[in-house]
């Protein structure tokens, strides 16, 4: 599964184009219920559709720009979901993700892509990373609040046997082997390769392969993981945690980590686990940041005006922004003049500026809580807290 990386974010928020369209649909990933999928996902292509035509469009035009969407309709496609589908289509560009969040059923046309639903993901109150350690297994889980997903590794972790064969030829033995591999994109190490499980003399050659091992682990985590925020959870056996710790390089890696074998565990078992860890760091960041936003407001270094707050985002001045993730505000940013014109309905080549501005200050390397109106600090859809 593919993972929506802050690359990949900005990527879809350079996009500007006539028109972008943005569907978000909750997917149901086990059960009866998702028979449900593919009825939302038609539904959406036609809101889509009509959507496209009151912008001007002819209906043939509607449909064609749409048919590249249509075509993920199969049945393979249906049995690769998590909690929710993003699909993001322009003239000349498509990109769709399933992730580990609940969106609403959404549509969206306007000449960026919507993007506000994707913020769980990306805030830093509820999205995190769990990895899974063992000798034979190595897995990578992302987990929101409420989901856990499974990344795919396959193309990103060298197995144990790939490091040590490139690294030291001479320690591969047939004395004891890892298995062949494993299913669901996960790394195991193969056979060929010495994987020691006891004690004596050996112990000292296993743990020099598992910190070779980890170090490339750990470089293609931090290749995969660069310009995150998100706290990551270690899963193993109790010895093999230091060894991990010790080639670690990523800065978020949480002090406390989850003992036992994670591959008695499942994806909801681990979760359960990490979110009793991560809880606490996430509550008190936003509470933190709530906080200095009361404290500086009418200083100059927070508002909650969104005159004030949108040229401020788009020009890196926000550094933490907090934002109603039920809310729309529609209006429209001149970057030339930072001029902003707010609308009670939205309007021809409007935007929605609380998504303007949290995915600003997302790409401007500030931090976004994404929250209930009611957990709002005031009365208004978004408050912020300036660098200067």
């Amino acid at each position: 599964m593919k993972l929506l990386s802050i690359t990949e974010l900005e990527t879809l928020a350079k996009q500007s184009k006539e028109v972008c369209v943005s569907i978000f649909l909750p997917t149901c990933h086990a059960g009866s219920d998702t028979q449900q999928n593919p009825i939302r996902f038609r539904n959406l292509i036609r809101e889509a559709e009509e959507r496209l035509i009151e912008h001007g469009w002819r209906a043939e035009d509607a449909k064609n720009l749409l048919e590249s969407v249509r075509e993920l309709d199969k049945y393979e496609f249906w049995q690769q979901q998590s909690h929710g589908l993003a699909i993001f289509r322009s003239q000349d560009f498509l990109r769709y993700y399933s992730l580990p969040v609940d969106f609403p059923e959404l549509v969206n046309v306007s000449n960026h892509f919507y993007l506000k639903p994707l913020l769980p993901l990306f805030q830093s109150d509820g999205h995190f990373y769990i990895l899974a350690l063992s000798h034979n297994l190595i897995r990578l889980l992302e987990g929101t609040h409420h989901h856990i997903q499974e990344i795919d590794l396959t193309d990103v972790l060298p197995t144990l046997a790939e490091v040590l064969w490139f690294d030291e030829p001479e320690r591969q033995t047939t004395s004891h082997t890892g298995t062949p591999g494993a299913a669901g994109g996960r790394r195991a190490a193969p056979s060929g390769v010495t994987v020691f499980h006891g004690h004596g003399a050996g112990d000292e050659d296993e743990k020099e392969n598992l910190s070779i091992y980890f170090h490339r682990v750990n470089e293609a985590l931090q290749e995969l993981l660069k310009a995150e925020h998100a706290p990551l959870v270690l899963a193993g056996v109790e010895y093999l945690l230091p060894i991990y710790r010790e080639a670690n390089t990523y800065p978020y890696l949480m002090d406390v980590g989850i003992t036992g074998n994670p591959e008695l565990l499942s994806p909801e078992e681990l979760h359960a686990q990490a979110w009793k860890i991560v809880e606490p760091l996430f509550l008190q960041a936003q509470q933190e940041a709530i906080n200095q936003y009361r404290q500086l407001l009418g200083t100059g270094k927070a508002s909650s005006q969104i005159k004030e707050t949108i040229p401020a985002a788009y020009q890196g001045r926000v550094d933490k922004l907090i934002v109603a993730l039920n809310q729309q505000q529609w209006g429209t940013f001149d970057s030339g003049s930072q001029r902003v014109e707010v609308h009670f309905n939205a309007q021809p080549d409007d935007e929605e500026l609380l998504d303007f501005a949290a995915t600003q200050t997302i790409l401007n390397g500030g931090i976004v809580y994404a929250v209930e109106s009611a957990d709002m600090p005031d009365d208004t859809p978004l408050a912020a807290v300036f660098r200067w």
